[in-house]
C-alpha cells in the first residue's frame, strides 16, 4: 500500500514541478511582451503548482518515503501566446486524468488520504483548465486585439508611473 502511493505521489511531484518551470517559463515570455494578465495568469498558476509540491511531498514524507525533485519533463521553449495556452490546457487536463487514476489507485490500496489529496487536486487542475480554455477563447473572439490591449494598459501604468511587477 504505502510504497504504490509514494511512487504515485512522486510522480505527481515531477508533473506539478515540470508544470512549475514551464508555466514560469510562460510568465517571463509574457511579461517581457507586455501580456501582463497572461503573465500573471502563469505566475499565479505556477505558484499555486509548487504549493501542490509542499503538500504531496508533506505526505510522502509522512510515508516515510523520499521526495524526488525531478521534473517529468524539460521545459518547451514557446513564444506563441496560443501555443503556451494550448500546452497549458494539455497539462492540466492531463494532470486531472492522472490524479483521477491515481486517487482510485490509492483508495483500492486501502490510502484514504493519498486519496483524498489526489481529489482536493483534481479540482486545482481543472480550474487551472478553465482559466486557460477561456483565455484560448477570448483569443479566438477578440484575436490579436486581446494581446494589444494587455500591451496598452501596461503602457498606461508606466506612463502613469505605476509600479509593474
Amino acid at each position: 500500500m504505502k510504497q504504490k502511493s509514494i511512487e504515485l505521489l512522486n510522480k505527481a511531484v515531477a508533473d506539478e514541478l515540470a508544470a512549475v518551470h514551464q508555466y514560469m517559463y510562460f510568465h517571463f515570455h509574457c511579461d517581457d511582451q507586455g501580456f501582463d494578465l497572461l503573465a500573471n495568469l502563469f505566475k499565479r498558476t505556477a505558484i499555486e503548482e509548487m504549493l501542490h509540491i509542499e503538500k504531496i511531498a508533506e505526505r510522502i514524507l509522512f510515508l516515510k518515503g523520499e521526495v524526488n525533485l525531478t521534473a517529468s519533463e524539460e521545459v518547451k521553449k514557446i513564444h506563441d501566446v496560443k501555443e503556451m495556452l494550448d500546452l497549458a490546457t494539455k497539462m492540466e487536463e492531463a494532470s486531472a486524468h492522472d490524479y483521477n487514476v491515481w486517487a482510485v489507485e490509492c483508495s483500492q490500496n486501502a490510502d484514504s488520504v493519498s486519496k483524498s489529496l489526489f481529489e482536493s487536486l483534481v479540482i486545482d487542475e481543472e480550474r487551472h483548465f478553465n482559466q486557460y480554455d477561456d483565455e484560448i477563447e477570448n483569443l479566438k473572439r477578440f484575436g490579436d486585439n486581446y494581446l494589444a490591449l494587455q500591451s496598452m494598459e501596461r503602457s498606461k501604468n508606466i506612463a502613469a508611473g505605476v509600479p509593474i511587477g
